[in-house]
């Protein structure tokens, strides 16, 4: 779905972001991106719905050339959510904010108003829908800004920082409906610091760092990469921490989530009961 070759990217002020990145991202999955700051994570995801030109390399999403195709025609199939939600508020609004890109990519009049109502209500913002955007709070205009793109149904759909305040019922939530984006073959791609919900979700997890990708594979083996993770600003997830420091007792290291280390820990008791 997504192809990445040999990409170099720098900014008009001289900063290089990206320094020869090639990736793939396919149907159906589920990466997170992650690394310290400026470590070309979101420049990356700027060349997915073409808001980036390369200026070496190439980047193609279904096989469209994003140097020769336009930011409306790529965000059609490449949804993005800003890190900072205020960016892509336009309208007075929640309600016109979500119909917003509807219009734009011309869906009738109809389906726009059930797209809409259907919006609202998945990410619990139907009672402030005559409300501007501007007035709910940090976690509601993340879910806000999810919701407008969201609506068009985009092939891929990309969240800077998703957990950012967001408490742990609706960190729960957006698990949850991350997995059935992905059981519906979409692909879902977060950028994040959030180290515990990546180890909770246990997605393909890519480290990035200085404009290059460092690690690329499954959570497990990335997050328990403890030289790795730290040299690129990252701290290994709390549970896989306490299994290393319970290694002297015969504790597994490569433990990164909560579920796993309780159905470990239940296992090991019941065998020394037994």
């Amino acid at each position: 779905m997504i192809e990445v070759s040999g990409l170099h990217f720098t900014y008009p002020t001289g900063v290089e972001a990206l320094r020869g990145v090639s990736t793939k991202i396919g149907k159906g999955e589920f990466v997170a991106i992650m690394g310290e700051n400026g470590a070309g994570k979101t420049t990356l995801a700027k060349h997915f719905n073409g808001l980036l030109k390369p200026s070496r390399g190439k980047v193609f999403v279904n096989g469209i050339d994003t140097r020769k195709a336009s930011v409306a025609e790529l965000s059609r199939k490449v949804g993005l959510v800003f890190q900072n939600p205020d960016h892509q508020f336009f309208c007075e609004t929640v309600k016109e904010e979500i119909a917003f890109g509807l219009r734009n990519f011309g869906f009738p009049r109809e389906a726009i108003k059930e797209r809409v109502k259907w919006a609202l209500a998945l990410l619990g913002l139907t009672k402030y829908e005559k409300s501007s955007p501007f007035v709910l709070s940090g976690g509601e205009k993340k879910r806000l800004a999810l919701a407008s793109v969201l609506a068009w149904d985009p092939e891929v759909l990309i969240i800077d920082e998703p957990t950012i305040g967001q408490d742990y019922a609706q960190k729960e939530k957006l698990r949850h409906f991350i997995a059935q984006l992905i059981a519906k073959e979409k692909a879902v791609i977060i950028i994040t610091h959030d180290i515990e919900f990546v180890a909770d979700c246990s997605p393909r997890v890519i480290v990035m760092s200085r404009g290059r990708i460092v690690m690329d594979g499954p959570a497990w083996t990335v997050l328990t990469n403890h030289k790795q993770i730290l040299k690129a600003a990252l701290i290994p997830p709390q549970v896989t921490q306490v299994f290393i420091k319970l290694s002297d007792l015969g504790m597994p290291t490569g433990i990164i989530g909560v579920n796993e280390a309780r159905d470990l820990l239940v296992e090991r008791l019941l065998g020394a009961s037994g």
